[in-house]
């Protein structure tokens, strides 16, 4: 057994088969999924060679629930927006944002768990669709979409191809490249103060 602080190893075998080391039973991926909705921490290990496959069991578990009839969470738009940052020059802020934008949603949906629960406990059933929270909910989604939009074209400094706003900035040279970090450090740190205060 793990140390309580420890995340549990889950083993992954050829046969695709995962073994939860400590619970010394297999699992599923919804077994996974259930794991980390408990926050449950753990790290899957190829059975084999020892490597580190958290990342790629974690990517197939969401998935696994967006082909779900009903559980599809990541709107087309997102989704788009998402693989055009792949092989981009920005590719490497979107990861830090999308978690301090993760982070910021869950310190909101505590708040906004209670509001429903004081008004759907007090409101009749018929009321309910037309309930403040949930529209307080959708209307903090969108800005945080909008947010998110915003934020990356002003991590993009260059516009994109056929695009016919400015002209594009000359590259700068290699001995720019500490400020450039630096000014995008400052601006990831702004973005983040924003979501905080929101």
């Amino acid at each position: 057994m793990p140390a309580k602080d420890e995340p549990v190893t889950i083993k992954k075998y050829a046969n695709r088969r995962l073994y939860n080391t400590g619970t010394s039973t297999y699992v599923t991926l919804e077994d996974l999924a259930e794991m980390v909705k408990k926050g449950e921490e753990f790290t899957v290990q190829d059975a084999k060679t020892g490597e580190d496959i958290t990342h790629p069991v974690l990517t197939q578990i969401i998935f696994e629930l967006e082909n779900k009839d009903g559980q599809n969470m990541l709107p087309i738009p997102f989704l788009r927006q998402l693989i055009s940052f792949y092989g981009d020059q920005m590719q490497m802020v979107v990861p830090s944002f999308l978690e301090q934008s993760m982070i910021a949603f869950a310190k909101e949906q505590e708040r906004f768990r209670e509001q429903i629960q004081s008004s759907f406990g007090k409101a009749p059933i018929d009321m309910m669709k037309g309930a403040t929270p949930m529209k307080a909910l959708e209307e903090q989604t969108r800005r945080n979409m909008e947010m998110f939009q915003n934020a990356m074209r002003m991590f993009t400094p260059f516009p994109t191809a056929g695009a016919g706003s400015a002209p594009a900035e000359p590259a700068k040279a290699p001995a720019d490249k500490p400020d450039e970090l630096k000014e995008l450090k400052e601006q990831i740190a702004a973005m983040q103060r924003k979501i905080d205060s929101m």
